[in-house]
């Protein structure tokens, strides 16, 4: 595992300290977990915005029906 220092809002700490003793768990176990959140929804924001994206592309609408054409005929063997 490696070190990473950084500095935080004096308030932004003070919160960590409290949440961190009522929890009972250390403060980077806190912030490990709210930044994979974090990252997480970023991710989720891409797809979204990709998905946004493609649903006005008409060359990827166009591919998509076909795929449907496709696997409805499939359904009907």
């Amino acid at each position: 595992m490696t070190t990473f220092t950084s500095t935080l809002p004096d308030e932004l700490l003070k919160n960590l300290n409290e949440m961190a003793g009522k929890l009972a768990v250390p403060k980077n176990k806190i912030i490990e977990k709210a930044l994979q959140i974090y990252l997480d929804q970023l991710t989720r924001a891409e797809y979204v915005k990709s998905y946004k994206l493609a649903s006005v592309d008409e060359n990827i609408i166009e591919i998509a029906e076909e795929g449907m054409v496709d696997y409805l005929n499939q359904l009907e063997l």
